[in-house]
């Protein structure tokens, strides 16, 4: 039914009134639909004195009443972290949706069976919480779910036509950390959204990488924070392409090496450097030196002084390289006596460390041990190419404003990161391992192939709050944020002026509280400022005499009279700004 502007304005006065008369109370509690911080647990606290510094995000998660730890690593999330992590989970629900995923919810309990089929669980077990039933029967607490959902669709999907398939669910995930840390963006048990994808071909599974990568920077779009985006290791997730999802911050724990000309974007942990060719050459040189996996092999690495050595690409080099190893030259030596004496010396040299690698020039004086002991042995020297695909690269991590290896002009630039996300090609590595097949077109049975995609949404909450915070305290993105609109009244405004306000925002769309508590105005207004609300409506002085409310917004340091029909337009202006 369509109101005129008169008609809709005395609509809106008769409903706010009606549900104003139909209120009612008990012990303090308000019951007339609209969000009121009397019925909403906000238990803020005041700043303690004692705490030098200024307040990280995650003091101050803790001092707003956002959330309480329980253990080392495990917390409790109190109802406005819970509003937090809803509406990022329903900002997910959105986009999953677009992908046409369905939502699924796993057992936090895992076979270890399925894990051992899978080839996980060996040599990973102190990352697990592990347990078993009165027959006992082994279980873990899952940190993620490739082996559960592999099984249920292996049992349930038979033929081609079945395919696609995208399942996802956002739960809890467990996972031992040995040193828990920064709160929620390293604890031992924390909430993530994962998303498994299957696929009847290769083709189409890069197809759906590729939909699912557009979906991930929509969603992030949505928080309106700045991201990076990196070529990442899969590490023991499986598979040879996979992206990590970050926002750069100085508390980040990944390095994330970018280029200020081309698109080119790594993870510190998968660079390999570039153009070394008419590069300044040392005379001088740092030595590494490794064995490999069987023993037989010592492994000499030169690289330039005054730089820090690239173990991954050393390892793309030398595949068989064993760096878990402290006395490499004992184990090698040892080794060489027990095979008949004899063992091999590869020579490998950073391009830009002076000389040419033989046994006849300046590195045969590389010291491997002492003369006594290289007498019980006898072994060959090898020399190794520093050469990646026909290229010769350097064997050092990256340094802020060298060469980047993509382009020819362009420079790089090192920043830490968090990562919040990370989407994985997994192609065979679950489904052969767990018989995922279904009969083909030509009623030939073959192998899905698959992906799986994380986004930590617990991570988000802390990493959010970490790079907004300020001295007076939190600043949520408005579409997360736990209300984003705080209307505060001081204590002559009558309540249905109050309800009239909030009855307009929420009209609008608006995501908005009233703080009606017994509090000072002065008290109210801090607490705003420590929980994060982007904007504060203020029903003050202003209100009586010219019927304006002030409009305050932290971030963009705005504080204005404002009337209120034009208020829920400024909020949708400031909040495009936001």
């Amino acid at each position: 039914m369509l109101y005129s502007n008169g008609l809709r304005r005395s609509f809106g006065a008769l409903r706010s009134y009606s549900l104003y008369a139909s209120t009612s109370t008990r012990r303090g509690l308000h019951y007339d639909g609209r969000n009121r911080l009397s019925n909403f647990w906000t238990p803020t606290q005041a700043k303690n004195k004692s705490h030098s510094g200024d307040e990280d995000g995650h003091d101050l998660l803790m001092r707003a009443g956002f959330l309480r730890q329980a253990h080392s690593g495990i917390f409790h999330l109190l109802p406005l972290g819970l509003r937090v992590q809803d509406k990022i989970e329903r900002l997910i629900d959105k986009h999953m949706l677009k992908l046409g995923a369905s939502k699924v919810s796993l057992s936090s309990l895992s076979s270890e069976e399925l894990w051992q089929r899978s080839g996980r669980l060996e040599g990973r077990g102190s990352e697990f919480f592990r347990l078993q039933d009165r027959k006992e029967a082994k279980y873990l607490l899952s940190p993620t779910h490739e082996e559960e959902i592999t099984t249920i669709v292996a049992n349930a999907v038979h033929s081609y036509k079945d395919l696609p398939l995208r399942l996802y669910q956002v739960s809890r995930k467990y996972r031992d950390e040995a040193r828990p840390r920064q709160g929620l963006l390293r604890g031992r048990e924390f909430i993530m959204k994962d998303l498994y994808t299957f696929d009847l071909t290769e083709e189409q599974a890069r197809q759906t990488y590729e939909a699912v990568r557009k979906a991930y920077s929509a969603f992030l779009d949505e928080l309106t924070l700045p991201y990076l985006v990196a070529s990442a290791d899969s590490g023991n997730m499986g598979g040879k392409l996979s992206h990590e999802y970050h926002f750069a911050s100085g508390k980040g724990e990944d390095i994330v090496i970018g280029c200020d000309t081309c698109d080119y974007s790594i993870n510190e942990e998968l660079y390999i450097g570039g153009h070394v060719e008419g590069t300044k050459r040392s005379v001088d040189a740092q030595v590494y030196q490794a064995v490999s996996k069987d023993r037989k092999e010592l492994l000499q690495v030169l690289f330039p002084p005054g730089t820090e050595l690239n173990l991954y690409a050393v390892k793309a080099l030398f595949p068989a390289l064993d760096s878990s190893v402290e006395d490499a030259v004992g184990t090698w030596l040892d080794a060489a006596k027990a095979h008949g004496s004899h063992g091999t010396r590869i020579l490998l040299a950073d391009p830009r460390v002076a000389g040419r690698l033989s046994e006849h020039d300046s590195l045969s004086n590389v010291p491997i041990a002492s003369a006594d002991q290289l007498l019980l042995i006898q072994f060959r020297t090898e020399v190794l190419e520093s050469k990646l695909d026909g290229r010769q690269v350097s064997l050092t991590k990256a340094q802020h404003g060298e060469a980047c290896p993509a382009c020819s002009s362009g420079h790089l630039s090192l920043q830490k990161a968090v990562e919040i996300g990370h989407t994985f090609h997994l192609g065979t590595r679950y489904s052969e391992p767990l018989d995922l097949t279904v009969l083909d077109a030509n009623n030939k049975q073959i192998t899905v192939f698959m992906g799986c995609h994380g986004i930590g949404v617990s991570r988000i909450i802390g990493a959010v709050a970490s790079l907004l915070a300020d001295k007076k305290g939190l600043n949520w993105p408005m579409a997360v944020a736990p209300f984003g609109a705080m209307v505060v009244s001081t204590s002559g405004v009558p309540p249905e002026d109050v309800h009239a306000i909030y009855d307009e925002l929420s009209t609008a769309g608006v995501d908005v509280a009233i703080d009606d508590r017994e509090r000072p105005m002065g008290w109210k207004l801090n607490d705003a400022d420590v929980v994060g609300y982007p904007f504060i409506v203020i029903l003050g002085k202003g209100w009586a005499g010219r019927r304006m409310v002030e409009l305050q917004c932290r971030k963009l340091g705005i504080k204005e009279d404002v009337g209120v029909k034009e208020l829920p337009g400024k909020i949708a202006e400031y909040t495009a700004r936001l």
